[in-house]
């Protein structure tokens, strides 16, 4: 019999469009280079209720809408709606987003013929795509992503996201962390992988740090930390922000860059304003914004430290592509950030929610002299090319059983 070739549909309702140019960079970096070696599309069901437009006249930026398709660098991505009432019926999520989608799969199926389906997150997202694998009878995978702790804390999600791992064919966790809290939630340990993110070391590179400080208007002499993700509570800015002013005492010429901006989850700026306003450190913060991945070596670059006091994590990106520039990190303890930042020649994991444990790792690292290259070195052995390589003998695996 002659070998199928696996043609995937991308099931993931957060991947990037133009109305979210920031949203799930992570799952488009993965899929395409997965693309340049298998066919494949991409389906991201978008949340949608007949009343959301009166909605936006109080929150301008609620449930933005793409247009039903776009290409993005030669990938069909198809942008479906599924009906989703605010605060009412969220345990219904997964299954109305499989039925919001059904349409378009009937056509796919007789257009592409795709014989795998490949979903991000357990829940609603895995969980829809399980109840379209059994529909259409091809097998379905799933990425554990770190979603999968908070949402098992919510009895209906936990029932069905455990549902959508038990009908998975294989399932991929980005950390060993996340794959040991679905097991103890009840998954079958034999049928999870462990393949972590990458990084592209094409984008993320050191450029020379005086270089980096001119571009942004900052002092030769000065000492930068920088956090980069979706301003949000769980990414923790306003706990580095807290720790700032005993760091100044130490530290008199120290700024710390924020680059983001709002994500799926939230937007906390005006918040994280009104904090560095209250403390006195409108000179010491800055806010630059969202930045196009393409960009972010600058500013990386510029600074001396990464910081990031994040609640919850799966596989965090961020650290690596701060790592592929010279950085070392200071992080919490928290899903799986003790396995990027895997040892202290990378940086220096403290406990979650202890400020002091985070101000003396931030004054350490701003003190220490790191080896560069070293970091720099770790980064590239995690490369995209590694991960993807696994990931296609999977899929492979799969439609050739």
């Amino acid at each position: 019999m002659t070998d199928k070739t696996p043609r995937l549909l991308v099931f993931c309702s957060l991947y990037p469009s133009q109305v979210r140019a920031n949203a799930g960079l992570f799952i488009r970096e993965r899929m395409s280079r997965v693309a340049e070696h298998s066919p494949l599309v991409v389906v991201s069901p978008v949340p949608w209720f007949p009343l959301q437009g009166l909605v936006r006249l109080f929150k301008p930026g609620y449930r933005p809408q793409p247009a039903s398709y776009e290409q993005q660098n030669g990938i069909d991505v198809y942008f479906p709606r599924f009906l989703a009432i605010p605060g009412l019926f969220r345990t219904l999520d997964g299954f109305l987003m499989a039925v919001g989608a059904l349409p378009l799969l009937f056509r796919l199926k007789k257009d592409f013929a795709y014989n795998l389906i490949d979903a991000h997150f357990a829940y609603p997202d895995g969980y829809a795509a399980t109840w379209l694998g059994c529909w259409f009878r091809v097998p379905v995978t799933i990425t554990l992503r770190g979603t999968e702790v908070p949402l098992s804390k919510i009895p209906g999600r936990r029932e069905r996201l455990l549902k959508a791992l038990q009908r998975a064919a294989r399932i991929f966790s980005v950390s060993e962390s996340l794959k040991r809290h679905v097991v103890e939630l009840g998954a079958d340990s034999e049928k999870i992988a462990v393949i972590g993110n990458g990084v592209d070391t094409t984008k993320f590179f050191a450029i020379d740090k005086s270089e980096a400080r001119r571009r942004l208007q900052l002092a030769e002499d000065a000492q930068v930390l920088i956090s980069v993700g979706g301003l949000v509570d769980r990414k923790g800015f306003h706990r580095v922000i807290e720790i700032l002013p005993g760091l100044l005492e130490k530290h008199p010429k120290l700024v710390y860059l924020i680059v983001g901006g709002a994500s799926p989850e939230g937007n906390n700026r005006a918040k994280l304003e009104q904090l560095v306003e209250s403390l006195g450190l409108r000179q010491q913060v800055r806010f630059l914004g969202a930045m196009a991945s393409e960009d972010l070596h600058v500013p990386l670059s510029a600074a001396d430290v990464f910081v990031l006091a994040t609640a919850n994590e799966g596989w965090a990106n961020v650290f690596l592509e701060a790592m592929a520039c010279g950085l070392p990190v200071v992080t919490t303890d928290v899903g799986g950030n003790r396995e990027v930042v895997s040892n202290s020649t990378l940086g220096t994991i403290v406990p979650f929610g202890d400020s002091d444990a985070l101000s003396r790792a931030t004054d350490d690292a701003l003190n220490r002299n790191w080896k560069r290259q070293t970091i720099m070195a770790y980064a590239a052995d995690n490369a995209w090319d590694k991960r993807v390589a696994l990931l296609l003998a999977e899929f492979n695996k799969l439609v050739n059983r």
